[in-house]
């Protein structure tokens, strides 16, 4: 592509260089670049990507995007032939890369009708059904989540909630490729603030729930509510939102959003309301807008979770009775309460809950399903280089919602795994340590807990869900919470 037409998706504060040369590739990782490429010079939290650019130019690189002006006259720019690299200062890199590399692969987003799933908790869960139930309808859809993404059929492992802007627009090209009409992506709060979705067409955007998560990036709950929000900000007029009513962040939201607004709620008025019949381990009888329906998912949290996917299915045209029909086949998402039975009776839940309030929903979840005298109990550990306020919070729900509470590990990455478990226990008071067990070791923990259990009582083990790995001191390790218990079976 023509560098004079990529740059038609950005608008430079200033040019030095020819802009009629022929752009071979994009990237913002330095190691990438070859002769004749695109270079994008982001301003990392970490690394700052302008101190790359001469071995970029040393490589052949053919252009280089940056918002650092004391580059702009580093280099020899002669014009004649189109030699010499050009330079095109912004004042985001960032933006500017999300804005490129749509444009690199031909705007991918306007040709299919994208769904934006923001929240705290139940992006995964929403996406993916919303993705399976819409291929159940019979139309080719993509999927971007956090667990693994999908061009129609084919499996694409995700490394991050969402991906970077060239990597999202290029799954997305592949997506328009292989024919999918519809693509649904969960879009994290780290994605928005660092501009990976800027020049994305979404048709429509969801909101689940806001709670406390990612302080240590946002530093306050109000830096992450806004940046949530700007979602919904930049929402064309002809898009929908869909937002949830019970949370007091929900109407926040979309006070400024230009698109059509719809609410869900199990407690208030709102344009799709739920409410719980009846309720066990295997799924729940509901009653939606009036209709019942049998779900095989469990919890108050899912039932919000599944009016906002029958929300976001009526707003994309789909009929009510087909929506319903299909609602009451998905199952659940891997490591999304997910139920092992044990011979001897007892049963197991492993679960991703991995902030306060998704610990407590799931913690009230079991308690209201259990029998009265079954014991619940625990295991749950905090991830390590995350943020440390919520290490104590964890513990202490956990404990006053379990008739026995096991602390352990969970990616401790570069922390000491007793330091985050010291943490954990500084929430719990003398007497609730004293019957509190810590175990580091995760599988030893697990362990304990299948052998204290006895028919009738019900295992928790929350905080990695369909995570199959360790990372400890940099390693990654295999390690899987649904292996360890089978093995215990």
């Amino acid at each position: 592509m023509l560098l004079s037409e990529l740059l038609k998706a950005i608008e430079p504060i200033e040019v030095i260089g020819d802009v009629n040369k022929d752009i071979h590739g994009l990237h913002f990782d330095s190691r990438k670049i070859g002769a004749g490429d695109l270079f994008v010079a982001q301003v990392g939290t970490a690394v700052d990507g302008h101190t790359f650019i001469d071995g970029c130019v040393a490589k052949g690189a053919a252009a280089v995007v940056l918002s650092d002006r004391t580059y702009m006259k580093a280099y020899p720019h002669p014009l004649p032939e189109g030699k010499g690299v050009t330079l095109i200062l912004v004042e985001n890199t960032d933006k500017a890369l999300g804005l490129l590399a749509s444009r690199w692969f031909d705007e991918p987003s306007k040709q299919l009708t994208l769904v934006g799933v923001t929240g705290t908790n139940g992006k995964t869960t929403i996406a993916t059904l919303l993705y399976k139930l819409v291929r159940a309808l019979g139309h080719k859809a993509g999927l971007l989540s956090t667990v693994v993404n999908y061009v129609e059929e084919e499996a694409v492992p995700a490394t991050h909630t969402t991906p970077d802007a060239i990597e999202l627009n290029g799954l997305l090209k592949r997506m328009v490729d292989a024919g999918c009409t519809y693509a649904f992506m969960e879009v994290s709060s780290h994605a928005i603030a660092q501009e990976r979705i800027a020049g994305l067409d979404f048709d429509g955007a969801l909101f689940t729930n806001l709670t406390r998560d990612h302080i240590d990036y946002h530093k306050t709950f109000d830096n992450y509510r806004d940046t949530k929000k700007r979602l919904f900000d930049g929402l064309k007029k002809e898009a929908f939102a869909v937002t949830n009513k019970d949370d007091k962040n929900g109407l926040v939201m979309t006070q400024n959003c230009k698109a059509s607004v719809h609410t869900y709620s199990t407690r208030a008025l709102a344009d799709y309301r739920a409410q719980i019949l009846e309720e066990g381990f295997d799924g729940m009888m509901l009653s939606i807008n009036g209709k019942e329906v049998f779900v095989p998912l469990v919890g108050r949290f899912n039932v919000s979770n599944l009016l906002c996917i029958y929300g976001a299915a009526l707003c994309l045209g789909f009929e009510e009775l087909d929506v319903l029909r299909v609602l009451s086949t998905l199952k659940p998402v891997n490591g999304r309460f997910e139920t092992i039975r044990s011979p001897k009776g007892w049963t197991a839940i492993v679960d991703y809950a991995h902030t306060p309030d998704a610990v407590d929903n799931v913690i009230q979840t079991i308690r209201e399903i259990k029998k009265a005298d079954a014991k619940l109990i625990t295991v749950v550990g905090c991830g390590g280089n995350r943020d440390k306020g919520k290490r104590p919070m964890m513990a202490q729900i956990a404990k006053r919602g379990s008739e026995q509470l096991i602390l352990t590990s969970d990616n401790p990455r570069d922390e000491e795994p007793k330091d985050i478990l010291r943490d954990m226990t500084d929430g719990l008071t003398a007497d609730e340590l004293r019957s509190t067990l810590v175990i580091e070791d995760r599988a030893a923990a697990i362990h304990t807990a299948c052998t204290l259990a006895r028919a009738g009582d019900v295992i928790l083990i929350a905080g990695k869900g369909h995570e199959d790995y360790q990372i400890v001191k940099g390693v990654k390790s295999h390690f899987d919470d649904h292996e360890e218990v089978r093995k215990y079976i």
